[in-house]
């Protein structure tokens, strides 16, 4: 049986954010022979093009995490109709100097939650336009735009009863895709 790595980069640096319990809870639906590693993105200095021919060893670490990976899976909060800038800065990061992107070819899944009714529609889909031009093939059905409301989550942590079917659709969904891109 293979093994599936998987680098989950979380847009959000609050301790308490829904997107990083919801990147948690979905490891949790996963087959075992998939792992999930939240990256850390936190510590990145902003990105300058000057910095490329020197990167600091917090990128250089990024980089090879994702690297080292056979998928990535983005889960992603809403900024005012958009990723956030941390998410972007990570981005940018990992996809330079021009021509050694550690992005390209890998196979990506989109998942966010808002408290807001439409989830993260707007971000994903912008961050589905950054992904193409990175050379990223990025799961495009089923989409998940998660309304963070009561009972997302359980008691325990894990995707509550109401939204379980439709999660596990997506992360199957994922599965397979990741497996597609990767064989």
């Amino acid at each position: 049986m293979s093994q599936y790595q998987i680098a989950v980069i979380v847009g959000s640096l609050r301790k308490d954010s829904f997107n990083r319990k919801l990147a948690s809870a979905m490891a949790k639906l996963a087959p075992p022979e998939f792992s999930f590693k939240q990256l850390q993105i936190g510590d990145l200095p902003l990105y300058n093009q000057d910095d490329d021919a020197n990167q600091a060893d917090t990128v250089k670490r990024l980089k090879a995490e994702i690297t080292a990976a056979q998928g990535i899976l983005f889960v992603t909060p809403e900024y005012n109709r958009s990723i956030s800038g941390v998410l972007k800065n990570a981005i940018d990061h990992a996809s330079r100097p021009y021509g050694q992107s550690a992005w390209t070819g890998k196979p990506a899944g989109i998942l966010g939650a808002s408290v807001g009714p439409h989830g993260t529609a707007m971000a994903q889909q912008h961050l589905r336009n950054i992904l193409a031009s990175l050379d990223m093939p990025a799961l495009g059905q089923p989409e998940a735009f998660i309304h963070a409301r009561e009972g997302l989550f359980d008691e325990s942590g894990d995707i509550g009863e109401g939204s379980r079917k439709l999660l596990q659709n997506w992360m199957d969904r994922y599965v397979s895709w990741v497996k597609k891109h990767t064989s």
